[in-house]
Parts: C-alpha cells; sequence; structure tokens
C-alpha cells in the first residue's frame, strides 16, 4: 500500500486474525457504501478495473461483475491471501501484492476503471501525488477513477481524505459524481465529460 513498511506488522496481524477484519461482509454501512459507489460509476461495463489496496475483496467481488478483468491488490501478505481465496471462484479477478507507489501496475495499463477505495489517506502527501500521477497515466481514453474514502480521523491516519480527494481533482480530470456524507466521501472522475443522461442520448 505505502512505501513505509511501518503498517506492515499492523495489517499483517489485522488479516491474521480474520479475514475480514472490518466486517466488510456483515456490517450494513459497509454493503451501502459499496452499493451507493457501485451506482455511482457512470458505465454499465467496464473493460479492465485496477483496484489497489482490495482489503477482504468485497468491493473486488462486486466490480468483478461489471468488469471483464479486475487487477485487485494488496501490500499486506495476509490481505493478498484472503483475497485471493474469496475470489478464488471468480475466473476474471487477479490478485497480487503491490506496494504503492512503487509497484504501480503500469505494465497492465491502460485501465478503463481506477478504483481506490480507503487505501489514499494511509499515504504521506508525497505518495499520493505519485499515486495520482500514475492514475492519470494509467486511465484509458475513457477512464473513470473513483475513490471513496472514510472521513472520521483515526490513528492510522496519514493524510486527510479531502487531501487524497484533492491531489486525484489536480489530474485535471472532468468531476462527474460527488456524494458527500458525514461518515464518507465518494468521487468519480471520467476522462468523457459527458452526464449518463447524455451518453444515452437522453438530453
Amino acid at each position: 500500500m505505502t512505501d513505509k513498511t511501518d503498517k506492515t506488522a499492523y495489517f499483517d496481524a489485522m488479516y491474521g486474525h480474520s479475514a475480514d477484519p472490518y466486517a466488510l461482509r456483515t456490517r450494513w454501512y459497509e454493503q451501502r457504501k459499496r452499493a451507493v459507489l457501485m451506482a455511482a460509476l457512470p458505465h454499465p461495463r467496464y473493460g479492465l478495473a485496477y483496484e489497489p489496496g482490495c482489503g477482504a475483496a468485497e468491493l473486488t467481488v462486486e466490480l468483478a461483475s461489471r468488469c471483464d478483468h479486475v487487477l485487485a491488490s494488496d501490500f499486506s501478505d495476509n490481505a493478498v491471501t484472503a483475497a485471493r481465496e474469496r475470489t478464488e471462484a471468480l475466473d476474471n479477478v487477479r490478485v497480487d501484492k503491490h506496494v504503492l507507489p512503487r509497484d504501480w501496475p503500469a505494465a497492465d495499463a491502460p485501465f478503463d476503471l481506477i478504483v481506490l477505495s480507503e487505501v489514499g489517506y494511509f499515504l504521506d502527501a508525497a505518495a499520493m501525488h505519485r499515486v495520482a500521477r500514475c492514475c492519470a497515466a494509467s486511465l484509458s481514453a475513457e477512464g473513470v477513477l473513483v475513490a471513496c474514502d472514510w472521513r472520521p480521523d483515526f490513528s492510522e491516519r496519514a493524510l486527510s481524505t479531502e487531501a487524497v480527494h484533492a491531489a486525484l481533482a489536480d489530474i485535471g480530470l472532468p468531476q462527474c459524481v460527488r456524494h458527500d456524507e458525514d461518515d464518507f466521501l465518494l468521487r468519480v472522475w471520467s476522462r468523457d465529460s459527458r452526464s449518463v443522461a447524455q451518453l444515452e442520448g437522453i438530453r
């Protein structure tokens, strides 16, 4: 996830004790947040998606239903193991170990969809800006970039959610969705500035 290794033991321990330490499968908050994110995607289907920081891979499973191929990754060995077990029945999902921004998979680009969910705030400012530049360089001609992040503070946070989203906004892509709640902030940018209605020829 990040070039700094001080969080590696923390996350390996969490995923060592449970394959789903954040209760992504059982908490309504998490289920609803994924539903909001999936509904915010402007296209019904994508070719290749990249989801770094996939954790227990609950969002990965949902992305796989809308994408021909999904490359998911995490920096924790135990998280990668949990994600591979969760997605083992899905032929269109690959889970790799990536430390961001060092291991950004430029060789697999271009990506039609990049989803940064609950990952950017573990990076420091310099690393986050490098990730943003990687996103800009890796998106396809009609690519979509998504950021979804928890807003309240917590001890492991290295960067504010607002700073994460500002770094991505600096890429200069047109924003097509902004969804604000007290708990999380969701933003979607697309190289194609047309709305969903415009894409469908409704207006």
